[in-house]
Order: structure tokens, then C-alpha cells, then sequence
């Protein structure tokens, strides 16, 4: 197996990772997911560091698989063990229906990918067009599921879906920046945990939707 065939295999995996999560309504295993797609996406820096001679690389690499592959899903399933409310409700789009429109989706993203300039090589096309895929997907997330801990998740995988396409597109960031961003994710997840538990103590649940009692 060559590298292209690796980086192809990781973020496929990635992909299949998404579509997990949107049909997944146990949060544990949605959490679980998020780490494993985090991981994979640390390969694919590592993959690409190696192949490409670009060093930093292995520093992001580590960041991602040590905070958002552990820490960050270690601290979630914390929060999730402590509020007591291990399952999604029924989301705004059923799951067989939030399925199919992934599945549109990531059509799009793949179709995207074949516009750009960068994607003349079959590695970047699908690197590109994975990460496309994911954003859109995410986005999606965001807005169809009515947990707050879920919504997270999706937001978490957006970023992750920034990271791959800027290894895809781009020779990657430089290294202060993304310890910068490291260090933004951070504090966005605990940021956000407090508010989950914020929201539980004031409605006794976790559904966002419960927030526009707040109005008037």
C-alpha cells in the first residue's frame, strides 16, 4: 500500500465516521466516533508529513490524535456520565431522511472537489472532496439535532473537516496557527460543557430547542 492509498483509506474511514454519527442516537457512541474520526485524521497529517518532508506537520499531527482523538471525547463522556442523559431525542429530521440528504451532500462536495485546481491528483481529489463532504455534513448536524452535547459534536467535526482540507489544498498551516486554533477547540469545548450543564440545571435537559423559553 503507497501513502496516497493510506491517506485515501484514513479519510475515507473519516467519511464513513460522519455518516455514523448522524445515524447514531447513543451520545457515548457518537463521542466514540468523534475520536476515532480525530484519529484518522491525525494519520492523514502523519501520512502527509511523511510523504511530503514537512515537519510541523508532525506536531499538528500529535495535537490532533492527543486532543481531540483523547481529551476532548475523555471530557465530553465526563460531562454526558454526569448529566445522566445518554440518548438523542428524536431529531428534527428522522434519521433515515438525514441519511439520504448526507448522502446528496457529500454528491455535492465530491462534485465541488473535481472544480478546484488543486485536485488534479486523485489523493487531493478525494482528500478535498471528503473534507467538503464532511463540512457540509456537519453543518447539517448542527442544525437537525436537538441535543446540545450532539450539536457540539457536529461543530467539532466541521473543524476537523477545516483541518483535512487545508492538508489537501494547501502545503498546511503554519505552526502557530495551529496551536492557535488548538488552543481555540479547547477552550470552545469548555466553554460549551459549561453551558451544557447550565442548560440542564435550568430546563433538566438537554434539548436546545427548550431555549426559546428565554424569549421575551
Amino acid at each position: 500500500m503507497t501513502g496516497d492509498d493510506f491517506v485515501i483509506l484514513c479519510a475515507a474511514g473519516m467519511l464513513v465516521t460522519a455518516y455514523l454519527m448522524v445515524g447514531q442516537k447513543s451520545l457515548f457512541v457518537t463521542i466514540r466516533l468523534y475520536g476515532l474520526q480525530s484519529m484518522l485524521l491525525g494519520l492523514v497529517a502523519l501520512a502527509m508529513a511523511w510523504a511530503s518532508h514537512r515537519p510541523h506537520l508532525y506536531t499538528s499531527a500529535a495535537l490532533t490524535i492527543g486532543l481531540k482523538g483523547v481529551f476532548i471525547p475523555w471530557f465530553l463522556m465526563r460531562v454526558i456520565d454526569r448529566i445522566g442523559i445518554h440518548r438523542e431525542i428524536e431529531p428534527f429530521v428522522n434519521i433515515p431522511s438525514s441519511l439520504l440528504i448526507c448522502l446528496g451532500l457529500t454528491v455535492v462536495g465530491y462534485r465541488v472537489s473535481t472544480g478546484l485546481a488543486e485536485a488534479d491528483r486523485a489523493v487531493i481529489h478525494h482528500v478535498i472532496g471528503v473534507s467538503l463532504s464532511m463540512l457540509l455534513m456537519g453543518l447539517f448536524l448542527m442544525v437537525s439535532r436537538r441535543k446540545a452535547v450532539t450539536q457540539i459534536l457536529a461543530l467539532l467535526t466541521v473543524e476537523n473537516a477545516v483541518f483535512l482540507v487545508a492538508l489537501g489544498a494547501t502545503t498546511g498551516m503554519p505552526l502557530v496557527v495551529e496551536l492557535g486554533i488548538s488552543f481555540d477547540v479547547i477552550v470552545a469545548v469548555l466553554v460549551l460543557g459549561i453551558l451544557v450543564h447550565r442548560i440542564v440545571d435550568r430546563f433538566e435537559s438537554m434539548d436546545v430547542s427548550r431555549l426559546s423559553k428565554l424569549k421575551g
